[in-house]
């Protein structure tokens, strides 16, 4: 679970934006909807967080921000050096001079060294850039910091600083990997990504866990292609028999999802009824080939828990599906390692259906900054609310401002 996020100075994020996602214990119960942080609290957060707003208000880089802090821990050590991390600052002459901030809190175990039958706690990860006028690829600050029950703070896992001096807990296991450490370290990439490197045990444990944010936001690789997409299927047997159970009963119109590869690359094929042959991805309806391209991502998010990111998840899909997909993730069945969802949308419709607490406004200040807040924070908001028409009416903000 991740509940919540530090963003400054990140694409259109200007100020520190701060999204926490944590209910208190008066808030009435939703069973599946509302899941406890972890052991030891009161505190609870959505499995469903859904970002709304006009067009250009900064959606996708709140989820960018995710995405890019995973990137980073897993794949920073291997990008090569001197060719900048793939992110950019907010666009104006101060901002570039000022160090880019990311923060995220999340639960994780409370004995990382034995996670089989460990109790579970707060960890927040916090990164620090350079200003690009100073040096584009260097890491201010790293840390990763964590609080067992017994303490009252936030005990210290790992920092770094400027100059790559690292601090670790004794208990990480840094021992005389340290000389190497301090060597091979690049200015450009994560200290857990670089241990990892060394056969730490715990980096390559963080490591699995960054693993665990699936998006279809790419960070630093190019747009996957629908031919990328039929390998993943060819290759995972068991996914691509869930895709026609799901096809099938979302009535897509679809009978069977089938990969050739007799003929050049892997293409999906689809089976209709009515029809005397198969036809290929590129001409089925805009819907289902969205529905086919983010469903390894949301697949693998409740098969095997983490967070499931994705940008624009109503793009061509039904509204009556919409509501499924979310159902997905509150059915313990569905969901029995209890992924996150993290989305952009514009379908208003699901607004019907979505708790305030799991509702994300954004919106874009005249300087083009994006500015985001829960809906559940607006002074005097009622569950029993039309929160559909409210926020068409422009009560809520977030919709675009026409002439």
């Amino acid at each position: 679970m991740i509940y919540r996020i530090e963003i400054e100075n990140f694409y259109s994020v200007r100020e520190r934006q701060i999204i926490d996602l944590t209910v208190g214990k008066k808030v009435p119960e939703e069973p599946g909807r509302l899941v406890t942080l972890h052991d030891n609290t009161d505190l609870r957060a959505p499995r469903v967080a859904a970002l709304y707003g006009a067009n250009a208000s900064g959606k996708s880089n709140i989820l960018r921000a995710i995405a890019f802090l995973s990137y980073f821990i897993r794949f920073s050590f291997e990008s090569p050096s001197g060719r900048g991390l793939p992110y950019l600052k907010f666009n104006t002459r101060d901002m570039v001079k000022k160090p880019t901030i990311l923060s995220i809190s999340f639960a994780g175990f409370e004995n990382p060294n034995s996670i089989g039958n460990s109790r579970t706690c707060p960890y927040v990860y916090r990164l620090e850039l350079s200003p690009i006028l100073d040096e584009s690829n260097k890491v201010l600050r790293e840390s990763l910091h964590y609080r067992p029950r017994a303490s009252s703070r936030l005990v210290k896992i790992l920092e770094r600083d400027a100059e790559k001096n690292v601090k670790v807990a004794s208990w990480v296991g840094v021992g005389r990997e340290r000389s190497v450490l301090k060597r091979i370290l690049r200015p450009d990439a994560s200290v857990i990504c670089t241990l990892a490197q060394l056969d730490n045990k715990l980096a390559q444990q963080f490591i699995k866990s960054a693993a665990a944010v699936y998006t279809n936001i790419l960070i630093g690789r190019l747009e996957s292609s629908d031919h990328d997409i039929a390998k993943e299927y060819r290759k995972d047997e068991k996914l691509l028999s869930k895709l026609n159970r799901d096809v099938q009963r979302l009535d897509l119109g679809v009978n069977k999802v089938f990969i050739e590869t007799q003929r050049g690359p892997p293409k999906a094929r689809f089976d209709h009824a009515g029809l005397d042959g198969p036809i290929n991805m590129n001409l089925e309806s805009h819907g289902t080939q969205q529905f086919v391209r983010i469903y390894p991502t949301l697949c693998r998010a409740l098969e095997q828990g983490g967070i499931a990111i994705i940008d624009e998840l109503d793009a061509a899909i039904h509204p009556t599906i919409l509501p499924e997909i979310l159902r997905w993730f509150c059915d313990n069945d569905r969901n029995p390692h209890g992924a996150q969802l993290w989305m952009s949308c514009h379908s208003v419709s699901l607004l019907d259906v979505l708790l305030k607490e799991e509702v994300l406004i954004c919106e874009k200040s005249p300087s083009a900054a994006t500015k985001v807040y829960k809906l559940a924070a607006i002074k005097g908001i009622r569950r029993s609310e039309n929160y559909q028409r409210l926020y068409l009416g422009g009560v809520y903000g977030g919709v675009p401002i026409i002439g």
